[in-house]
């Protein structure tokens, strides 16, 4: 049996304010990374039905909304409820130097997987230098 009183509740209210309720969930954790002409960035998003992952571009702004549901369990007496449910939200504000049409994304075991180009302008490129041999006569 699962004892229904805590001690540390206050501690968990504490938490809450930073890190999210279940009536108003945690920012989604990512990671990104660069690596050669792809720039990658991943999403934790447990438990999300892929059908609710909502991933738009507007000019540079990606906006990434997912929902994780309470699942329904008739006549069933809730006991403990500590995973956050609701929706979940992020905007990344994406610099001039990602391909943002060509934007790939998928999604497995958890984890939204973005892989953007880097936009040719911004690759790096080598520039020639001539040298210039002949020499110029200073009227003085």
């Amino acid at each position: 049996m699962l004892m229904r009183t805590d001690p540390f509740r206050e501690f968990d209210r504490l938490a809450e304010q930073f890190f999210g309720t279940s009536t108003r969930p945690a920012v989604m954790r990512m990671d990104a990374y660069r690596d050669g002409e792809w720039f990658y960035i991943n999403f934790d998003l447990p438990g999300v039905d892929p059908d609710s992952i909502d991933l738009t571009v507007e000019r540079n702004v990606l906006t990434v909304r997912a929902e994780r549901r309470q699942p329904q369990v008739k006549d069933a007496e809730q006991v403990i409820a500590e995973r956050p449910m609701g929706t979940f939200s992020r905007e990344l504000f994406l610099g001039e130097s990602l391909d943002t049409d060509k934007l790939e994304a998928s999604y497995d075991s958890g984890v939204l997987n973005l892989r953007i180009p880097v936009a040719e302008h911004a690759k790096p490129r080598r520039i020639s230098v001539t040298a210039n041999t002949g020499r110029r006569a200073i009227n003085a």
